[in-house]
């Protein structure tokens, strides 16, 4: 009897088994196995600490440099040394003077200012261990500031000071007969006095100051805390 060929599923069933995978054995080129070592971080280059100091420094620099210039031509921290301007300042207050101020516009009646210390009538400094002063802006260039029944008139008119408390006397008891001037004030000087006016060295003592002199205007308090607003 001749033999009987092969059905495609016989034929199939003649191909001998393949060898079973072992689980370990890395197939297509991946494995679960973990590597055998880690590469280490490359070291930071020596030159990293000395570039970080450097930045510091620039940056400290930068900042102390745009202290000085805010310093310099816009504002400045000021403490009150005394009580002449009691009761809008009291002694060491501190304020923050606008130095910017009258490069953009006029001085202006009532303002604050700080002026540089001014000489006596005996040519020194009427107080060597103070640079500067603070008093309030009261006569402009070109008018008469004058005092009648404790008040203070200018061109001959009442000067409304709100600011002042009531009863508040305006006069030169403390001072020579003639401490205002006879005639109007020169140009670019003002006339400057003290909340406190019987206890306050001002015009009245030093007479009208330069502008060139004032510093800049005192626009807030910023010391204490529970008296802190705009002036």
């Amino acid at each position: 009897m001749e033999d009987q060929p092969q059905t495609p599923f016989e034929a199939q069933a003649a191909v001998e088994p393949q060898t079973p995978v072992d689980p370990q054995t890395p197939v297509d080129g991946l494995s679960d196995a973990p590597p055998a070592s880690e590469s280490s971080p490359p070291p930071k280059p020596a030159h990293s600490g000395l570039r970080t100091g450097i930045e510091w420094a620039l940056l400290i620099a930068a900042a102390l440099l745009i202290a000085l210039l805010v310093k310099t031509f816009f504002f400045q921290a000021f403490y009150i040394p005394s009580d002449s301007m009691v009761p809008t300042l009291k002694t060491n207050d501190r304020v923050i003077v606008n130095k910017l101020s009258y490069h953009l516009h006029s001085v202006h009646r009532g303002d604050i200012v700080v002026f540089k210390t001014p000489k006596g009538p005996d040519g020194k400094p009427i107080d060597p261990t103070i640079k500067d002063l603070v008093k309030r802006v009261i006569g402009l260039p070109g008018e008469t500031v004058s005092e009648k029944n404790n008040e203070i008139l200018i061109n001959g008119k009442v000067l409304n000071e709100s600011y002042l408390p009531a009863g508040t006397v305006s006069n030169c008891a403390s001072f020579p007969t003639q401490c205002f001037p006879t005639g109007p004030l020169p140009a670019d000087r003002y006339w400057v006095m003290g909340d406190n006016r019987p206890n306050s060295r001002d015009s009245r003592y030093f007479g009208a100051i330069p502008k060139s002199d004032i510093v800049g205007r005192v626009f807030i308090r910023i010391w204490p805390l529970n008296r802190l607003g705009l002036l």
